[in-house]
């Protein structure tokens, strides 16, 4: 593996131990959700932890592409990840607040992935970056539109 892919790899590494987080965050939301919108943000945590789990697939078979080892150890991932774990959140709005924050925070990944992809050389991380960064951008827009008043 050239130089430049062992960045992506370790960059994508980084990327997979945040995604991580995020999904057992997701999990926990879901658990634990109360209040008047419980039926509808219980089915919607479900569906972003299912889509989750899908990217977090992805990253690890494209770390595998360009030559790396994904991680896959809880303990690699919470020495790694920057995201915080959330804990004991039941609070709908809450929880929709933590995870829209989330969510800006993997899209500044994306981006910065992106760039160095691109950098790279590397068409096919860039290729499936843009597509998560069309995807956050969109749940990023229906979070922020579910929490105005």
């Amino acid at each position: 593996m050239n130089n430049k892919n062992q960045k992506v790899a370790e960059e994508l590494n980084k990327l997979l131990a945040d995604y991580q987080i995020f999904y057992q965050n997701l999990r926990g939301l879901h658990w634990n959700v109360t209040g008047n919108a419980f039926f509808m943000l219980h089915e919607k945590y479900e569906e972003l932890y299912n889509e989750a789990a899908e990217v977090i697939d992805e990253i690890a078979e494209r770390i595998l592409m360009i030559g790396g080892q994904p991680l896959h150890t809880f303990g690699d991932y919470i020495a790694l990840a920057k995201m915080d774990e959330i804990k004991n959140v039941s609070n709908g709005k809450q929880g929709v607040k933590l995870v829209l924050a989330n969510s800006g925070y993997l899209l500044n990944s994306f981006k910065q992935i992106l760039a160095l992809a691109g950098e790279a050389g590397d068409e096919g991380t860039v290729a499936m970056i843009g597509e998560w960064i069309a995807k956050t951008e969109k749940r990023i827009w229906m979070l922020e539109a579910f929490l105005s008043e």
